[in-house]
């Protein structure tokens, strides 16, 4: 009467390279991310590239800016900048994660067909 339609839960070696997919794709949006602050804040507020570099590092990790911005388009570029990175921490999250929830969603999805089914009483 009842057919179970779920497919079983991905074997590990599936789960793990899912993993490694959703960290490239993690650590390529974090590239671009750190390089368009790396740019923005050398260009548009003036700042050298080291300072740039580790300022922008330290937005994108939600640690605060370190370098004072001088100029008006480099203090409008670091607002923008900062609430750009917040967005790209929780997409990046979403991402890193994303593997795990799904499968334990999958996991759990598949025991309550095996209970509805009566295989597993």
């Amino acid at each position: 009467m009842y057919e179970n339609k779920f497919q079983p839960v991905a074997p590990l070696r599936v789960f793990y390279k899912r993993i490694l997919k959703s960290l490239f794709v993690a650590v390529v949006i974090l590239s671009l991310c750190l390089g368009i602050g790396i740019l923005g804040y050398h260009y548009v507020a003036q700042i050298p590239w080291i300072d740039a570099v580790h300022n922008a590092s330290m937005i994108l990790s939600g640690m605060g800016p370190v370098a004072e911005v001088k100029n008006f388009g480099g203090k409008i570029f670091s607002s923008a900048y900062a609430l750009f990175s917040g967005v790209a921490f929780i997409t990046n999250v979403g991402f890193l994660l994303a593997p795990a929830a799904h499968r334990f969603f999958h996991k759990l999805h598949v025991d309550d067909a095996d209970v509805e089914d009566g295989d597993s009483e």
